[in-house]
């Protein structure tokens, strides 16, 4: 029985089969590891994106807040703050006015009882 001949040719072209099985094995593993980074890599730019647009929205109210015209408006509106040349007013509640002294009444006679009304009836000037 006479086995098949090993000649250098197909030993070449099975080691070949090897190398490229392995580069193949190689890429898939690239492939799935570049997925995986590009969707890190999305999601971090939509956070930044958000973290841009929030900075942006607190940086226009700081400047809304900061500005002379809303500072005034806030003096004068909460704090009674007058500009140089301005005449404050105070609107005092209508229940808080000065109080006024109220005389004391005079003592009152207690009223007579049922029998000194009647004795006056009949014995009475």
């Amino acid at each position: 029985m006479e086995r098949w001949p090993v000649k250098p040719k197909h030993v070449a072209i099975a080691i070949g089969l090897l190398i490229l099985a392995a580069l193949i094995m190689n890429f898939n593993q690239r492939l799935e590891e570049l997925n995986r980074l590009t969707t890190q890599a999305e999601t971090a730019r939509a956070r930044a994106t958000a973290l841009m647009e929030t900075q942006v929205a607190l940086q226009t109210k700081v400047a809304f807040a900061t500005s002379d015209e809303v500072v005034g408006q806030w003096a004068r509106e909460e704090r009674r703050w007058v500009r140089s040349g301005e005449t404050p007013v105070v609107v005092l509640p209508a229940d808080s006015g000065t109080p006024t002294a109220s005389p004391t009444p005079p003592p009152q006679t207690p009223p007579p009882r049922n029998w000194q009304v009647w004795w006056e009836l009949f014995f009475g000037d």
